[in-house]
């Protein structure tokens, strides 16, 4: 091996094959992850609100199969309703109604075209009117 001029200094106790120290404005990639700004992804990934939305999806898309049995219920009582008196009940019908809005409401918010929780987090149990399509 070659001397190098240096490499011999009064006191100087490098191994003669030490690598210089890097640059001083040289980050160690350990450092730079505690400082860099983290990413889009990483943001939508730790986001509280998407993970919230989640759990009220799950509880909705539970109460939407309990609508859907409610639903049938309605259309059973309904149709035997008309078969042996001749005429609708109202209340059943009213009621068909409201659930038939609340059931839109569940598949707006689970779709992402609403944000508006439905009941029985953010919004009241549906009016017997229907929405506006």
């Amino acid at each position: 091996m070659e001397e190098r001029p240096g490499d011999n200094v009064p006191g100087d106790e490098r191994p003669r094959d030490h690598v210089p120290d890097e640059p001083r404005d040289h980050v160690p990639e350990e450092d730079l992850a505690s400082t860099r700004e983290p990413s889009e992804f990483e943001e939508h990934i730790k986001s509280k609100t998407t993970w919230l939305r989640l759990l009220f999806m799950i509880i909705f898309v539970f109460l939407y199969g309990l609508s859907r049995f409610v639903v049938l219920a309605v259309v059973v009582l309904q149709f035997f309703w008309v078969l042996f008196t001749g005429e609708t009940n109202e209340k059943l019908k009213t009621f068909g109604q409201s659930l038939a809005t609340y059931t839109y409401q569940l598949i707006r918010y689970l779709t992402y075209n609403s944000d508006s929780r439905p009941f029985p987090f953010d919004d009241d149990w549906p009016s017997t009117v229907a929405p506006p399509l």
